[in-house]
């Protein structure tokens, strides 16, 4: 497993936990922890962890549109405006 940022062993992640605290959060670096020489887990910061998962959510939309598309569910601009239109208007009638 390649990251691209620094990789630590689990020793340093033992012993100077917050040290590598202060440098992931200052950074905005994840961190790759290793046990026995393995990739284990990935120390990250909260500001980072926010943006992955906001990308996360961006690329399953964006597989869900295109699943919708290759399965023939879709509609033109046209069709899509009228339905949000009706569906104002029924929320407007309801109240």
């Amino acid at each position: 497993m390649r990251l691209g940022g620094p990789v630590k062993p689990i020793t340093y992640l033992k012993n100077r936990t917050a040290e590598l605290v202060r440098e992931v959060a200052e950074e905005e670096r994840p961190v790759l922890v290793t046990q026995h020489g393995e990739a284990k887990v990935v120390v990250m910061s909260a500001t980072t962890y926010e943006r992955w998962q906001r990308a996360l959510v961006l690329l399953k939309l964006a597989a869900q549109g295109e699943a919708d598309l290759a399965a023939g569910r879709s509609a033109s601009t046209r069709e899509a405006l009228a339905r949000a239109a009706a569906a104002v208007r029924e929320r407007g009638s309801g109240e």
